[in-house]
């Protein structure tokens, strides 16, 4: 990943320090907080099955006119709270997606392809391995758009610092070298 360069910085260079903590606090919200905890309680001991299950009804709405399920979650307030980072962005946030303890989409900016994130590595790579982790998954060409993505992702925490769950940035790597090049920070 370090050497992969966008715009002439390394991924590390552009996903720095700084960058994290900006995503950071502005993940420090009560509304994700509640979001996350309250689903990890009602959702509870959910089986392999029945994640399964949810996964596949998600799968089968996205390709119907009809969906309850995928309307539920993105107007929740979790979904429109970071639907509107992601517009305030202005391209530099792609995606954001907010899961809870087993993976499960509670919050995102847009339709995600699935509702379990649990099996991917921008979950066992955060969640999986505490409190403070932090994944940054390779650069890919998005080629739609001809610019370079990359994730970042994170485990969650509660006030006591204890794991809730995980959120996933998807950052436009173009645009945040672009702005480096242009602003300096």
């Amino acid at each position: 990943m370090a050497d992969q360069t966008v715009g002439g910085f390394t991924v590390d260079a552009l996903i720095n320090d700084r960058f994290i903590e900006t995503c950071r606090e502005w993940l420090e919200v009560p509304v994700l907080r509640m979001t996350v905890e309250n689903q990890n309680r009602r959702r509870g001991e959910l089986t392999a099955a029945e994640i399964e299950e949810l996964d596949q009804a998600w799968r089968k709405e996205r390709e119907s006119d009809h969906q309850p399920f995928v309307a539920a979650v993105l107007s929740n307030p979790l979904s429109t709270y970071l639907t509107r980072i992601q517009a305030r962005s202005l391209g530099l946030y792609s995606e954001i997606i907010v899961v809870d303890d087993v993976g499960l989409n509670a919050g995102q900016s847009s339709v995600t392809g699935d509702y379990w994130q649990g099996d991917e590595d921008k979950f066992t790579r955060t969640f999986g391995e505490g409190a403070g982790a932090i994944f940054i998954d390779e650069p890919e060409l998005h080629e739609e758009t001809a610019t370079w993505r990359a994730q970042l992702n994170m485990t969650l925490h509660d006030a006591a610092g204890a794991p809730i769950g995980a959120a996933t940035v998807e950052v436009n790597l173009t645009e945040l070298a672009r702005r480096r090049l242009t602003v300096g920070n």
